[in-house]
């Protein structure tokens, strides 16, 4: 079992900048791809980016736009999204997720364990 725990969210003005991270607990992750994704009320979870398990493979949703870094520490067992030039339509909950396997995956259900997500708020 893996648990995962983010943190990092908060009220940020447009334009301003969020660092997520998802610490995980009970097992390395080294062995998993790991995802990062989001979802308001009433709308489907989407992917926002993914990380292979040694950092190599890195996948990001194009509504990105450069504007997020992945990235992970395998010796702290913790994963990161670095948020820049946020947008209101960003605001959402944002969940990290773990998959067995090599390349992470865009569709949320080829994950195997998933945080509480961590809340982020854009005002305009």
């Amino acid at each position: 079992q893996v648990q995962l725990v983010e943190s990092g969210g908060g009220l940020v003005q447009a334009g301003g900048s969020l660092r997520l991270s998802c610490a995980a607990s009970g097992r390395t992750i080294s062995g998993y791809a790991m995802g990062w994704f989001r979802q308001v009320p009433g709308k489907e979870r989407e992917f926002v980016a993914g990380i292979t398990w040694n950092g190599d493979g890195i996948y990001y949703s194009g509504f990105v736009k450069g504007r997020f870094t992945v990235s992970r520490d395998n010796a702290k067992n913790t994963v990161y999204l670095q948020m820049n030039k946020l947008e209101p339509e960003d605001t959402a909950v944002y969940s990290c997720a773990a998959a067995q396997g090599v390349v992470p995956t865009t569709f949320s259900t080829e994950y195997d364990y998933w945080g509480q997500g961590t809340q982020v708020n854009v005002s305009s």
